[in-house]
């Protein structure tokens, strides 16, 4: 991360469209909410991911976060989660 303050923010918009794409009726509707929790998990899951594969490459002296490293906490990730 570029500063340790940065702040991760998902649009609501954006979440309500991710979050409507799997429902499978037209007439189910999402309530705003829905929509703030559903972006705030979001925001939690991104944070974990990266401080993760921070520490990933930290442990293997890296002084920069790949793809890799986040492939190698993905599983332990989807597990926590």
């Amino acid at each position: 991360m570029a500063a340790k303050d940065a702040e991760i923010e998902f649009k609501k918009d954006t979440v309500s469209k991710l979050l409507s794409g799997f429902f499978k009726e037209d007439k189910t509707r999402l309530s705003g909410d829905a929509v703030l929790l559903m972006a705030e998990m979001l925001r939690v899951f991104v944070q974990e991911a990266a401080v993760r594969s921070q520490k990933q490459a930290e442990s293997e002296d890296c002084e920069q976060v790949d793809i890799e490293h986040f492939e190698k906490i993905l599983p332990q990730l989807l597990l926590d989660f």
